[in-house]
């Protein structure tokens, strides 16, 4: 259906008429503008159905292509030579997509990355930012001779170091197939070569899990929260462990506030020993 235009024509101040894809002056004619791009909403993805949408995935660090890989896909229609024929190019397409050993290496560290923070339940960014990290350390050759699977828990690490997400090392450790000596390489060598801005954890990022896994009340987590600010601003955890500080202000917190909370429980759930947990209490009570 078009409609009339109230601007004029530039030519002949003529008067213009705006189709679906066109706006042409009716007195001479001339074509003033044509846009053929549909500014509709797109398809959704998830709709019953054949999938009707007309762009493919985002790009994205955590593939070696960045996600930009076609396939040759399949149909039940081919028959005889030409299905073969398609099954042959598919398997040479396949192959041809990891060329280098550099890229092999990346599929593989890259597969672990998402495996590690999807079972850690960290954001896209943390595991965006650890693909980046992988490939800079391989930009800078400092992954020769190391372990691939430690890398990537060093990546993963890093990432929540940086980002300042509360993950300690025992719990990237718990998920990865490195272990505590090779993640700690690995970490060294990035944090050496690449100068990462790490700093040290807020106690308080930790205390709404560890809330949650001692099943306390707001109160208490409210309440643990303060500990925490109190900790950080006369330095008792400078030098600390900040999961075994977040373990200790929920303790206290506890104690004050009448909930059910031990030293061992508090440990257990921080991964810290209640020597820790005690230590902390005392310097936090002797105000």
């Amino acid at each position: 259906m078009s409609t009339r235009n109230q601007a004029g024509c530039p030519e002949c101040d003529g008067r213009l008429n705006t189709d679906a894809t066109e706006t042409v002056c009716t007195e001479c004619g001339l074509v003033v503008a044509a846009d053929h791009i549909d500014h509709g909403p797109e398809w959704r993805s998830f709709q019953d159905g054949p999938s009707r949408e007309r762009t493919g995935a985002p790009l994205t660090r955590s593939r070696h292509d960045r996600g930009l890989s076609t396939e040759i896909g399949r149909s039940t229609r081919i028959k005889g030579r030409k299905r073969r024929r398609l099954a042959r190019m598919r398997v040479q397409h396949n192959r041809a997509q990891i060329s280098t050993k550099r890229e092999r290496n990346q599929v593989y560290v890259f597969t672990e990355i998402r495996r590690v923070t999807s079972r850690l339940s960290l954001p896209t960014h943390i595991r965006e930012m650890a693909s980046t990290l992988f490939r800079s350390a391989q930009s800078e050759d400092i992954v020769r001779g190391r372990s691939l699977e430690g890398f990537a828990a060093a990546c993963v690490y890093a990432a929540c170091r940086t980002q300042r997400v509360s993950r300690t090392v025992e719990e990237v450790v718990a998920e990865a197939r490195a272990d505590r000596a090779e993640l700690r390489a690995a970490y060294g060598a990035l944090n050496r070569e690449l100068g990462l801005p790490t700093g040290p954890i807020d106690p308080a990022e930790y205390i709404p899990r560890y809330a949650t896994a001692l099943d306390v009340g707001p109160a208490v987590e409210r309440r643990a929260r303060e500990y925490a600010v109190a900790c950080r601003e006369r330095g008792l955890d400078s030098g600390r462990n900040p999961s075994g500080v977040a373990a200790a202000c929920l303790y206290t917190a506890a104690r004050e506030c009448g909930g059910d909370v031990t030293q061992a429980a508090a440990a257990e759930v921080a991964d810290v020993t209640p020597v820790t947990v005690r230590n902390t209490y005392t310097d936090l009570r002797d105000e």
